[in-house]
């Protein structure tokens, strides 16, 4: 059976600007190829079966060549596979996707084109450029500044333009691109900027005029890839900035969480301004059927116990599956922390107690009042959580049962290049330590700032001989207010 190519656009870097369309698609894909331009991230949409290979381009330095990848996108596609050749920014827009698809032409291959968020729009956007303005730019026009196009360029026609340019990918050749403008009667005093991987946190702007950018750009020791913009809308580059004045702009964040629990803090940080790196370091495996044993007790006991959102969803879930009435249920439920308060509400339960702090200790300090001797307790959990609380509260002469309804099990690595962006690595557990450790090194962990989210996770770090900031509330607010703080000091 003859397969599918779909040409997918992911947009200028950062991963909410990807559509959802191709997010859709990508979860169908069985083999992806992808470039050094696309977001971290994007691998995490596909499944874990999927054939993944890198065809980076860096200047200099090819991993494949075009017609290579041309020829793996047709014979992939023939051996039946649904094909996601995925590329930065749009495929039609310099990115060589009309090359690609010629090539499934000749062989009468079917073949989609996904769109993608044009990075000289979008990055210009991310620096506080806007590529039109009105009584400024009523047109733009997109060049390539590689070198190769350019001597098709009509420099005598650019330099009459009062709209704005942009060149794409033209750092290399910003002088030639400079002295070509002039040289066929562009004032020298015309604005310009460079910004360097824009929307990512390693993005980077420089602001001068076309007599002195170039010695700007050299001085600022800018690297490809690089948007050069030269117009007058580069004056509004600071009224107009918003993504540098956020209080996490130019910090890459790896949390290594499983991606069900991930959700809410890449929302958080993002919003902060922070790029996400997301690692799942775990993955969760349902056991809930451990609960069979337990289903006709449900009603027997007093406090129900629940320490994560998964342990609420497979407690709930299972319920649901075995038809069972929660009327029947008298206990009070109780929970560590916001996200698992939430997840028990939007199962129409409010928690009795809510512990503040991410570990076991916290909920025992505020439930321990409420326990009376006889009472009975059931704990859903990870078959790998600590046992302190079901031994804590049998010392108070209760009845405990602990259940595991989910095992927590290493993770894939998807894009190992993507932890060489990162800056801080967040932990939440033991395990993702100890999983991080087996996926990434302890000597490249090392080159970065960790951060345990509570004692029992940053005694799991020490273990393996590395230093890490302990967040002083042990919870994602915590983390999210202390991040701003870590960051804050070093730029004293």
């Amino acid at each position: 059976m003859i397969g599918k190519a779909y040409i997918i656009g992911t947009g200028p870097g950062d991963e909410e600007l990807l559509t959802v369309k191709a997010t859709r698609v990508l979860k169908n894909c069985t083999a992806v190829l992808y470039d050094r331009l696309v977001s971290n991230n994007i691998l995490n949409y596909l499944n874990e079966d999927c054939l993944i290979y890198y065809c980076g381009k860096e200047p200099g330095a090819h991993y494949k060549s075009q017609d290579e990848i041309n020829e793996m996108i047709v014979k992939l596609v023939k051996e039946g596979h649904i094909v996601g050749r995925v590329k930065g920014g749009d495929p039609y827009v310099f990115g060589r996707g009309g090359e690609e698809v010629l090539a499934l032409v000749e062989e009468d291959l079917d073949f989609e084109v996904i769109p993608g968020v044009t990075s000289p729009i979008s990055v210009l956007n991310y620096a506080g450029i806007p590529i039109t303005q009105r009584a400024m730019a009523q047109s733009f026009h997109i060049v390539t500044g590689m070198t190769a196009a350019s001597e098709k360029i009509n420099w005598e026609a650019l330099a009459k333009e009062n709209g704005t340019l942009v060149f794409m990918m033209g750092l290399e050749n910003l002088d030639r691109i400079v002295s070509n403008l002039i040289s066929n009667g562009k004032d020298k005093s015309t604005l310009a900027a460079i910004v360097m991987r824009g929307t990512s946190s390693k993005q980077r702007k420089v602001i001068g005029t076309l007599e002195n950018i170039s010695a700007k750009a050299k001085e600022s020791g800018l690297k490809s890839p690089c948007i050069i913009v030269i117009g007058e809308v580069v004056s509004l580059n600071e009224k107009l900035s918003w993504y540098e004045k956020k209080p996490l702009f130019g910090t890459n964040i790896c949390i290594t969480r499983s991606r069900e629990q991930s959700s809410s803090l890449k929302v958080a940080l993002r919003d902060l301004g922070a790029e996400v790196t997301e690692i799942n370091s775990i993955k969760i495996e349902e056991t809930k059927e451990n609960l069979k044993p337990y289903i006709d007790k449900l009603k027997d006991y007093d406090h129900i116990l629940l320490t994560s959102v998964n342990g609420v969803n497979n407690f709930f879930d299972y319920l649901v599956e075995e038809n069972y009435d929660i009327r029947n249920i008298k206990a009070k439920f109780s929970v560590i922390g916001k996200a698992t308060k939430k997840a028990l509400m939007q199962r129409g339960i409010v928690p009795f107690i809510m512990a503040r702090e991410f570990v076991g200790e916290g909920l025992f300090k505020v439930l321990a009042p409420h326990l009376n001797k006889g009472e009975k307790v059931l704990i859903p959990c990870s078959s790998s959580s600590r046992t302190y609380l079901m031994d804590e509260i049998r010392k108070l002469d209760l009845e405990v049962d602990r259940v595991h309804t989910y095992n927590t099990v290493a993770g894939i690595l998807r894009n190992e290049r993507a932890f060489d962006e990162v800056d801080y690595v967040l932990f939440t557990s033991p395990s993702t330590v100890n999983n991080m450790v087996d996926m990434i090194s302890i000597e490249r962990l090392k080159e970065k700032k960790l951060i345990a989210i509570g004692p029992q996770t940053a005694k799991a770090i020490s273990n393996k001989g590395m230093e890490c900031k302990v967040c002083t509330k042990h919870s994602e607010e915590g983390f999210l207010k202390e991040i701003i703080e870590f960051k804050e000091a070093e730029n004293v």
